[in-house]
């Protein structure tokens, strides 16, 4: 599976390297991503989904109204 959050969308970008002399290098900086269980209440089960941090502080405090919608419209796949 791609290292791409499911509700955000955010996955790596490309950056670089910097040394002490200003060499640069390229590097990637990848997403903080949780796979989490989390209970939707609207579909009335668990979901496992694979999220970054800050989708996790959305849903925590949003709710599970938009992961519901997205699952019903079936643009995430859930396991």
């Amino acid at each position: 599976m791609a290292r791409r959050c499911q509700i955000t969308g955010k996955e790596p970008m490309a950056g670089n390297h910097v040394s002490h002399a200003h060499n640069r290098t390229k590097r990637r900086f990848l997403p903080n991503l949780q796979k989490k269980r989390i209970w939707v209440q609207e579909l009335n089960r668990f979901v496992t989904i694979k999220l970054s941090a800050r989708a996790i502080k959305s849903i925590s405090k949003n709710g599970t109204a938009q992961v519901a919608k997205l699952i019903r419209e079936k643009k995430i796949k859930v396991r």
